[in-house]
């Protein structure tokens, strides 16, 4: 989804927006080791009154309120770290972001290095299991720095993810994943399109990488997970996924994205992997939900009327970025997928 570099990008409007409220700021993760250099887009509440931004704004994709680099309201808060899909980046769930900070929490979304919307390069793309290790450096730079979003607290984190994020949550949960049974039955088990993608993601195709991405990845600090439509998840082992002790809430798209059109668009998740999810995961702790109206990309940030039209123009075959069910609007969707994810949060974190 590189050709949609410049309706994706980020932009801030000076003009008045809603509400006051809601902080961000940007920061980088020290490089330590082998560490990889990412970024960090965070939420946080404030008590500021100064007139907020349109943070995210384009020509196809509605802005969130924010008031940039505004102090922080004090803590501890809880604190939800989002994971992006293939391709994505911190924009795609700004908009949950927004919902979380109205409801308490913090927030931090890294762009994942490779598979990010403006970095999509082949030797980090490969290194898939260095997705859940972007989201544990980012706990601990929260936990370290009070001063970025006025404290969180350490035994109230939760993590969220969509497409290819919502297998690097559940991989920061405990699940295991087999690359090298994925590469093998891929086409008996899978679609071409997933294929394709296994491939340049580098799945099966060493024995160094698939061990990497069968070891523990996991991060004890997480105390509850949501998927958004995820994938891989037929890839994580049953066993893997049986042992998760934390609460998952397991969201998909109710309807599947036609072949044809999928293929055009290089997406990598059906409900299928949230119905495998489902049916492995401990039923006491879990909750799976398929979503009326929503397809792959209705849990992406909401688009402008006309922005189909736009996209399609710039970038033939993409507009299905802003395609949702059937008479469904994308705004309903988001309010029904928000209030679930808050309330479930609300209680698992409590539970905590």
């Amino acid at each position: 989804m590189q050709r949609l570099a410049i309706l994706l990008s980020f932009t801030l409007l000076l003009a008045p927006a809603a509400h006051a409220g809601t902080g961000f700021r940007e920061t980088t993760l020290p490089v330590k080791n082998a560490d990889r250099p990412v970024h960090v887009s965070i939420w946080y509440p404030t008590v500021s009154d100064v007139t907020p931004v349109l943070l995210g704004e384009t020509p196809a994709f509605i802005g969130q309120p924010v008031i940039r680099d505004a102090e922080p309201m004090a803590g501890p808060h809880p604190l939800v770290v989002l994971s992006h899909g293939y391709g994505g980046s911190w924009r795609n769930l700004a908009w949950l972001a927004a919902d979380l900070v109205e409801a308490g929490y913090v927030v931090a979304a890294p762009d994942h290095p490779g598979t990010t919307t403006f970095d999509m390069r082949k030797p980090d793309a490969i290194e898939l299991w260095k997705r859940p290790g972007d989201l544990s450096r980012t706990i601990h730079a929260l936990l370290d720095n009070p001063d970025l979003a006025g404290g969180v607290a350490s035994d109230r984190i939760a993590a969220i993810g969509h497409s290819l994020g919502g297998w690097t949550v559940v991989e920061l949960a405990g699940g295991r994943f087999d690359a090298a049974k994925v590469a093998k039955n891929c086409m008996a088990e899978f679609s071409p399109i997933y294929c394709r993608i296994f491939e340049a993601l580098g799945i099966g195709r060493n024995a160094a990488s698939d061990a990497a991405m069968a070891a523990d990845l996991s991060d004890p600090r997480i105390r509850a997970v949501v998927t958004l439509d995820l994938g891989p998840g037929r890839g994580l082992t049953p066993e893997s996924l049986a042992a998760i002790d934390v609460p998952v809430m397991v969201l998909g798209a109710a309807d599947d994205v036609d072949g044809d059109t999928a293929t055009k668009a290089d997406i990598a998740a059906t409900n299928k992997d949230s119905g495998y999810l489902a049916r492995y995961l401990p039923p006491a702790t879990t909750t799976y939900t398929l979503i009326p109206g929503s397809l792959h990309f209705s849990f992406m940030q909401p688009c402008k009327p006309g922005a189909a039209e736009l996209i399609e123009k710039e970038a033939p075959g993409e507009s299905i970025v802003c395609r949702d069910g059937v008479g469904a609007d994308r705004g309903t969707i988001h309010r029904q997928v928000s209030n679930m994810i808050t309330d479930f949060l609300g209680k698992a974190l409590a539970d905590q």
